[in-house]
């Protein structure tokens, strides 16, 4: 009997820590269900500063994909979860990043975004501490939803929208060539 149970605890734990990876200090899960879609890890990379982990990145899509461009223009749901690892990540900063993103994801043709983009911004409104985790969620007919911590913030309609927030990370002019890799699969 004692054995027995021993096989289930272990068995137990086995299953647990197949649920989730290890990126740095964040752990991430390897499934998520956003609006009742069941999304997968397609893969997950750390964006660093002058070798300093600063957030962990996870792209959750229905299907596996390496490819920037199809992710980019696909229209289905799907997700990045940012998962925030450094006190170095200011909602300050945040802020700076996600309009300096938006400028080399659009080539600094923002105007069509530019009130999207000021609504986006106003997410990150709080401050923002180590172990926060923000999920970018893209619903398909609905829009971009963005949750902290698992309480939604809101939402911004538009695939147009999708497309320039997701090539912050995903597009040629990357956040980081890491996170984009680890996002990718590829690293």
């Amino acid at each position: 009997m004692r054995n027995n149970i021993l096989i289930v605890i272990a068995l137990i734990s086995l299953s647990s820590l197949t649920a989730q990876i290890r990126v740095g200090n964040a752990i991430l899960p390897y499934e998520e269900n956003f609006g009742g879609t069941e999304l997968k890890l397609n893969g997950a990379g750390m964006r660093q500063v002058l070798w300093i982990d600063m957030y962990a990145g996870g792209l959750y899509m229905s299907k596996r994909r390496k490819d920037p461009k199809e992710i980019l223009e696909v229209d289905e749901t799907m997700a990045i979860k940012l998962n925030i690892v450094s006190g170095f990540v200011t909602q300050k900063k945040m802020i700076k990043a996600v309009k300096d993103g938006f400028t080399k994801s659009t080539y600094g043709n923002t105007d069509a975004l530019d009130e999207r983009i000021t609504k986006f911004i106003k997410f990150f409104s709080e401050p923002i501490v180590k172990n926060d985790i923000f999920d970018i969620v893209y619903v398909k007919d609905k829009g971009v939803i963005a949750f902290k911590n698992g309480k939604e913030l809101g939402v911004i309609e538009g695939r147009d929208f999708k497309y320039a927030l997701f090539k912050i990370w995903l597009g040629d002019k990357p956040a980081s060539e890491g996170i984009k890799k680890g996002m990718l699969g590829i690293q």
